[in-house]
This record gives structure tokens, C-alpha cells and sequence, in this order.
């Protein structure tokens, strides 16, 4: 009698090299569960299809990184956002860029197609909120009443509403037919990452950096209840889509929750780290995470995962008593979707009877397909998913086979899912391919040689030192043997160098901290600005910026000259602290500054308000200086870039 295979609750599927520079945003196609859109630092949105190494098509056209892309429901549409603001929509089928929308004065931070109709919908660090028809290019609505980027968007269901969700902590419904916002929602303590509606219910969830999930009631405008003691901050919620329980992709775990009452079924390990974005097809859960140019795949066979009834431990309130908690969510009291046709939708996609009719003919339609491309690199794969001889039967199907388990004492299959070389479809032929062959992947690794233009602040290895000085210099053979002397001696090289730094560096701080202590801040200030180390002024600023009511304006006239020299620096910690300590500048005293300089002088002889004039003054030069600086590297790439455009929209008043 054949003994039975065992296989995985979860498994990691493939990893694969997405772009030539950094991803900052990926989706997932929520119908099909096989496709994926990745943007990058690299200006381009590339379109794979999962378990596959090579990339389907290439999407060109945006200026700065791409921060947000997602896909329509059928997935022939796809729409990005940019960090200057910009929106651009292709559709897939076509293979050519239908729209681009401008609007927007800072990065785009979410998109959500509408569920019927041709309308997009976008969140922006400029707090804004638009409804874009992408038939007539033109905004339909503009919703204001966040105070902080908006994180994220979802239409409802029946295409009525909008939540958003923003830094600010608060989530909010918005009536599309009304033009105006419903409710509010408050109650997270920290900002608001994800939302999502119940597929049936009025019912809507919503994950915080908090590490909390709240799910509010649509009807009653209430809080239902909270979870709470997720394991790290939540950025990936997604609803069964039967409506019986809630998937959250925590760190390197997938957790089941239900909501009346509160209580989790079920806990997965998945060593996926954070998880981006999260798709259902076939029972399987697919789990996308990515990190600096790579993308992971994972599959969880929500087979064996326990959704609904109880489960023996309960992280969530493993203390309270288990009874009456084998409700069926299915059977509910709250008000189902009917999904009707909306004023400002069409309950049918708009048919294109030619390639005029698609397209405006204007010159500025002219010039985006001029600057907009779409490369399909792969047109084998292309042809079979956005091609297909019958509209009825689209590959990805709707039915796809689902991803085959490994087994679960496998230990060669588990040491092959940690390399990260992209998996092979185990049901195709293909050969094992490292890297996906495409001309940008290969641009991607850095020189090994040479120290690097800007230094990580998170790294593992010390830039500047070589392990080999503190080590034996490698045994060659007819080598005399080294005698004990010898080997401590190329131990200890380089040591007492190393030595002398790291007690210059202690004395130096021990200096600014004898200071510190008598509670005299400026001084301290001084004391690090005169010992001419910017590695203690960083360590003295990274202090002094958690808490903003140190700041004055005599402290400002010291700090600014060192914060020019950090934004120069190479090393990416002290230009993140040199930002952090600019922005607080300029959001406390820039007002402030601007005001006193335009005031008219005073009668008479006033001391303090001539001192104040001349600080003012003072700090005013000093940030002129600096925005020459700022407006240099706004059109960076990746986190500085995005630091830098933010200075640069502060300090517009200074022009």
C-alpha cells in the first residue's frame, strides 16, 4: 500500500528580478489570481504572469517612479500613478496608452478602477481625492477633507461608494452620487493603510500601522469590533470571497479572522516577510511581497486553513471564553449589495468601434502615444493572455489549474524555493532561467568594485573596511607555516585605527551629553556643531527631531548650515535625518519667518524684536541656500526623491 504525500499549507513559488532599479508598488489581477503589474524607480510598469520568469510587457511613458498601479476587474485595463502627480491608463488588449490624466500636485499614493463603469479613482500626498472619466480625460469630482496623504482607495461593491483611508488615522465614505462625504470613521491611533468591503455585506474593514483591524458597519456608521496585537503594522487585508472571514498578511504569517465577535481561526506561517498585495483563485491564496528589485510569489492552500468555528489557540483573545462563536457570517442581518447601475457609472465597459473612437484625435493624445510605450517582450505569453481567439475563454482562465503543493518533507524543493532565481512551472517544459532575459534586468547589478555614490543606511557589511585585514591571511601551499606572532599580528591589523575612531566618537558624544545634561539645548547644539564630526551632530539631531518642542528659533540659525552639509552627505542616514530636520524647520518657523520679514518696522527701539529680525533674517538666508539644494534633487529617484519634492513644495514661498 503506496504511503500517502504530505504537502504544504504554504509554499513560496518563484522569485523573480522585476526591474532594473527599486519596485515601489505591484498589484495583483484579483480575478484571475495569475497576473501581476510591478512599478519601479525605473519609470516603467511590467506586467508577469505568476510562476513565469519572463516578463509579459513593459509599459513606458511616466518621467519619475511609478507608486501605485492597479488593475481593472476584467484586467484589460491597467492605470499608474507617478510621483510627479501624473495618471496614465493602457489598455492591455490593445497594448497602447488610452489616457493621461494631470491634476495632481504631489505623488500618488492609491488607485481603484470603478467595478462597472470607465472611472478611476486616485489618492495623493496633496491630500486630494479625484474621480477621473477616462473616456472624456477628464475629472468628474474632487474630494476634500483628509488632512494627510491618502494611503488608499476602494469602491463599493454596488459602485456607490468610496472609502479612503490617510495617514491622518481616519478612514472615510464618500457618496459618488452625492458628490460629498458620508461618514467618518475614527479610532485608529495611527495612520490607515488598507481598506476593504465586505463582498455582500455593508461592511468594511480597515488595517492601521496601529497594528489593528477595525470593521465598521455601513448602515449604523459604528465600529462592529477590533482586533488587536497584529504583529506588525497592517498593509494586506483581503475578504473570503464567500464573506465568511477576513485574511490579513501580517509579518511572515497569514491570519483568519472573524468579526461577530472578534476572534481569529486560524494562524499560517509564510516566511513572506511584508506582503504587498493578496488574490484568491482556486482555494489557493497568492501573497506577493517584493523587496528592493525583487518580487516573491507565495501560495497558501486555504484548504487546510481553518475558516470559521473556533480554534484551539487564539492570539486574539486566547483569555476570553470560546462559546457562541460558531456564528455563520453567511446568515446576517446587515444589508446586501444589490450592485444596480450608478449615475456616474455605465453597468457596461464603453465598445470601441474602431481605433479613432477609442482615442480623442487631439495633439496632446498624439504626444502621449508618442512618449508612451508598450513593449511586449514576451508575445507568446501575451497573445495567449490578452489576445485570445474567443472573448468567452481568457487565458489566465477563470478556472486555472491551481499551483501544484511540494511536498512537505521535500527538503531539496524547500532548499530551491530559497534560491532566488525565479521558480519553474513544474507543468512546462521551460529551462531554469536565473534571471528574467530582458535588456533592463541586466543593468540591475551593481559594479561589485568601487565604493558607492550613496552610501545604504541599512547594509551588512561596513563600507570602507575590509574583512580580510582583520583576518590570517589565506595559507598558500610551500607557504612557511605562520607562527603565533604572526597570525595575531594580521588579527590585530587595522584594529588600533579602528580603536582610536571609535574613542574619539565616545569622547565626543560624552562632551555633548555633559552639556545636554544641564538642560541648556542650544549649547549642546554648539558643543556638537564645534567639534566639526557631522556623525555626532546626526546623533544629536535624530534626538532633538522626536520631540518638536525643542526646536526654537536661535537653534535653527545653528542647525541649518549642518543640515545643508547632511543633504550633500553620501551616507543615506544622514541625508534621512538632515530631511527630517528640515521638514520640521519648515513647518514650525518657516510661517513664522515669512510673517516677521514682511512686517513693518516698528516705532521706536525694541530690543528682542530686532534680535528675533535678525535671526529671522538669518534662517531666511540660510534656506535660500539650501532650496537651490532641495530643487537639485527633487528629481531624484526612490525614498530621497520623494523626501526632496516634498521640501521643495514647503519651501515654495521662499520664491
Amino acid at each position: 500500500m503506496a504511503t500517502p504525500v504530505v504537502t504544504k499549507t504554504a509554499w513560496k513559488l518563484q522569485e523573480i528580478v522585476a526591474h532594473a532599479s527599486n519596485v515601489s508598488s505591484l498589484v495583483l489581477g484579483k480575478a484571475s489570481g495569475r497576473l501581476l503589474a510591478t512599478g519601479g524607480d525605473d519609470c516603467r510598469v511590467n506586467l508577469w504572469s505568476i510562476n513565469k520568469p519572463n516578463c509579459i510587457m513593459s509599459l513606458t511613458g511616466h518621467t519619475s517612479p511609478v507608486e501605485s498601479v492597479r488593475l481593472n476587474t476584467p484586467e484589460e485595463l491597467i492605470v499608474a500613478g507617478s510621483q510627479s502627480g501624473s495618471i496614465r491608463v493602457w489598455d492591455l488588449e490593445a497594448a497602447k496608452i488610452l489616457r493621461t490624466l494631470m491634476g495632481h500636485k504631489a505623488n500618488i499614493c492609491s488607485l481603484d478602477f470603478h467595478p462597472y463603469g470607465e472611472f478611476v479613482a486616485s489618492g495623493s500626498q496633496d491630500t486630494n481625492i479625484k474621480l477621473w472619466d477616462i473616456r472624456r480625460k477628464g475629472c468628474v469630482f474632487r474630494y476634500r477633507g483628509h488632512s494627510q496623504a491618502v494611503r488608499c482607495l476602494r469602491f463599493s461593491p454596488d459602485g456607490k461608494w468610496l472609502a479612503s483611508a490617510a495617514d491622518d488615522h481616519t478612514v472615510k465614505l464618500w457618496d459618488l452620487t452625492a458628490g460629498k462625504m458620508m461618514s467618518e470613521f475614527p479610532g485608529h491611533t495611527g495612520p490607515v493603510n488598507v481598506v476593504e468591503f465586505h463582498p455582500n455585506e455593508y461592511l468594511l474593514a480597515s488595517g492601521s500601522s496601529d497594528r489593528t483591524i477595525r470593521f465598521w458597519d455601513l448602515e449604523k456608521f459604528q465600529v462592529v469590533s477590533c482586533i488587536e496585537g497584529e504583529p506588525g503594522p497592517v498593509r494586506s487585508v483581503l475578504f473570503n470571497p464567500d464573506g465568511c472571514c477576513l485574511y490579513s498578511g501580517c509579518q511572515d504569517s497569514l491570519r483568519v479572522y472573524g468579526w461577530e465577535p472578534e476572534r481569529c481561526f486560524d494562524v499560517v506561517l509564510v516566511n513572506w516577510g511584508k506582503v504587498a498585495d493578496l488574490a484568491i483563485c482556486n482555494d489557493q491564496l497568492i501573497g506577493v511581497a517584493f523587496s528592493q528589485s525583487n518580487v516573491s510569489s507565495y501560495v497558501v492552500d486555504l484548504t487546510r486553513v481553518t475558516r470559521t468555528g473556533t480554534v484551539t489557540q487564539d492570539p486574539v483573545q486566547a483569555s476570553q471564553p470560546l462559546t457562541q462563536q460558531t456564528s455563520n457570517p453567511a446568515v446576517s442581518l446587515r444589508r446586501i449589495y444589490e450592485r444596480p447601475s450608478t449615475t456616474c457609472s455605465k453597468p457596461q465597459r464603453v465598445k470601441h468601434n474602431s481605433e479613432s473612437e477609442r482615442r480623442s484625435p487631439s495633439s496632446e493624445d498624439d504626444k502621449d502615444e508618442r512618449e508612451s510605450r508598450a513593449e511586449i517582450q514576451n508575445a507568446e505569453d501575451y497573445n495567449e493572455i490578452f489576445q485570445p481567439k474567443n472573448s468567452i475563454s481568457r487565458t489566465p482562465p477563470r478556472r486555472s489549474e491551481p499551483f501544484p503543493a511540494p511536498p512537505e518533507d521535500d527538503t531539496a524543493t524547500a532548499k530551491e524555493a530559497s534560491k532566488p532565481s525565479p521558480a519553474v512551472d513544474v507543468q512546462l517544459p521551460v529551462p531554469n532561467v536565473e534571471v528574467p532575459a530582458r535588456p533592463p534586468v541586466l543593468t540591475a547589478t551593481p559594479a561589485p568594485k568601487g565604493e558607492p555614490a550613496i552610501i545604504p543606511a541599512t547594509r551588512n557589511e561596513p563600507i570602507g573596511l575590509k574583512a580580510s585585514d582583520f583576518l590570517p591571511a589565506v595559507k598558500v601551499p610551500q607557504q612557511a607555516e605562520l607562527v603565533d606572532e604572526d597570525a595575531m599580528s594580521q588579527i590585530r591589523k587595522g584594529h588600533d585605527t579602528m580603536c582610536v575612531v571609535l574613542t574619539s566618537r565616545h569622547k565626543n558624544l560624552d562632551t555633548v551629553r555633559a552639556v545636554w545634561t544641564t538642560g541648556d539645548i542650544k549649547t549642546s547644539v554648539d558643543s556638537a556643531v564645534a567639534i566639526n564630526d557631522l556623525s555626532v551632530v546626526v546623533d544629536l539631531l535624530n534626538i532633538v527631531n522626536q520631540k518638536a518642542s525643542l526646536w526654537k528659533l536661535d537653534l535653527c540659525t545653528t542647525v541649518l548650515p549642518q543640515i545643508e552639509k547632511l543633504l550633500q552627505s553620501k551616507y543615506e542616514s544622514y541625508v534621512q535625518t538632515g530631511c527630517t530636520s528640515l521638514k520640521l524647520i519648515l513647518q514650525r518657523f518657516l510661517p513664522l519667518i515669512t510673517d516677521i520679514l514682511a512686517a513693518p518696522p516698528s516705532v521706536g527701539v525694541d530690543i528682542s524684536r530686532e534680535e528675533r529680525l535678525h535671526k529671522c533674517r538669518l534662517c531666511f538666508k540660510q534656506l535660500k541656500s539650501i532650496s537651490g539644494l532641495v530643487k537639485s534633487k527633487s528629481g531624484l529617484s526612490g525614498r530621497h526623491g520623494s523626501a526632496f519634492r516634498e521640501l521643495h513644495l514647503l519651501m515654495a514661498s521662499l520664491d
